[in-house]
């Protein structure tokens, strides 16, 4: 087969040709003087679409992440989190090295956030604990399992926080995977929640980018915290140009994504030497373990490329498989055709 399947991440897109000519002829200016109308005009399309009251684009979700809790924190406080969540694991100990704050790791069970323990995870008010500034939340939760957590389980969380008076940030990256799965709209997440933000290079196939939501005065702060970064920019409408598409055309094509990865999941399950790891494919992410003997992750992975079909390894055994807009039902068919054939 001559097209590369690449199952290893939604972010492998290629920007589509409607992207490419927007960025032609994306109208540009000095976005760090407010002069580029392409990115005011998607800044106000995603404010407008999650229900907040303003948004700023930034290079990447790793950056809207650590400007968010800088924002929203102070030296010194404590941020409770999922023990899987990528602001924990993947951000460089941003946390530490950025806000210079402390995590706390509560756990999570499929989206499934324990209250008791974030409640027991708010510290009490004295002269030897570290203040608790911030819940951070993650849904879809675990970039290895797509889970999602319902609303009325973000208004416990919201209940609960709001009787600590601790704030409560939404790492959103694949915010639209949970809306589509729930069949919610997107901004009735975002009610629950203080600040957001959403990844445009996931499940809506732009090539750069992502968006931080929240008040005017948040944002304000946020757009001060992202110059000292480094991240201010210039003509940035070449990014937010393939944004407004993603956010226009790509939203409501995600359900198919979800459609092949539960085909993926139900066709990986009926093969000999292959172990799920969840019951289900909770939206557009699939992991599984292989388990014949003489076979680890390297060894399937090497097979696989060789047929063109390429997959993220995440343990010695462990792999994971992302469908994306480049992924169609005959991409599916094939890989678990080959799967079945080289097992």
């Amino acid at each position: 087969m001559d097209k590369k399947i690449d199952l290893r991440s939604d972010t492998v897109t290629l920007p589509n040709e409607e992207m490419r000519e927007a960025i032609r002829a994306a109208a540009l200016g000095d976005d760090i003087l407010g002069e580029d109308p392409t990115v005011k005009e998607l800044e106000q399309l995603a404010a407008s679409l999650l229900g907040m009251e303003d948004a700023l684009l930034t290079i990447s979700g790793t950056m809207a992440n650590q400007i968010a809790v800088m924002a929203m924190t102070q030296r010194g406080q404590e941020v409770i989190l999922g023990r899987d969540s990528h602001l924990y694991n993947l951000e460089v100990a941003g946390l530490a090295a950025l806000s210079q704050v402390q995590a706390r790791p509560v756990p999570v069970h499929q989206g499934v956030y324990d209250i008791e323990s974030i409640e027991a995870a708010i510290q009490p008010h004295g002269v030897q604990t570290a203040r608790t500034g911030l819940i951070c939340l993650e849904n879809t939760y675990n970039l290895n399992e797509g889970a999602v957590f319902t609303l009325e389980h973000m208004r416990e969380i919201r209940e609960l926080a709001d009787r600590y008076q601790v704030p409560i940030y939404l790492d959103g990256a694949r915010l639209f995977n949970a809306a589509t799965a729930l069949g919610v709209h997107p901004s009735l997440i975002c009610r629950e929640v203080d600040a957001v933000q959403i990844c445009l290079t996931k499940g809506l196939g732009c090539p750069l980018g992502s968006l931080l939501l929240g008040s005017r005065e948040f944002i304000a702060e946020a757009r001060n915290i992202r110059q000292r970064l480094g991240g201010g920019m210039r003509q940035a409408g070449i990014i937010a140009a393939p944004g407004l598409i993603g956010l226009t055309k790509m939203i409501d094509r995600i359900g198919e994504d979800h459609r092949n990865a539960t085909r993926l999941h139900a066709g990986l399950s009926g093969i000999a030497g292959i172990r799920m790891a969840f019951e289900k494919a909770a939206t557009n992410i699939v992991s599984f373990e292989v388990v014949k003997a003489g076979w680890d992750a390297d060894r399937l992975i090497a097979k696989l490329q060789r047929r063109g079909i390429w997959v993220k390894k995440i343990g010695a055994r462990k792999m994971r498989m992302v469908t994306h807009c480049q992924i169609s039902f005959e991409d599916v068919e094939h890989t678990l055709s080959s799967m079945q054939q080289i097992l």
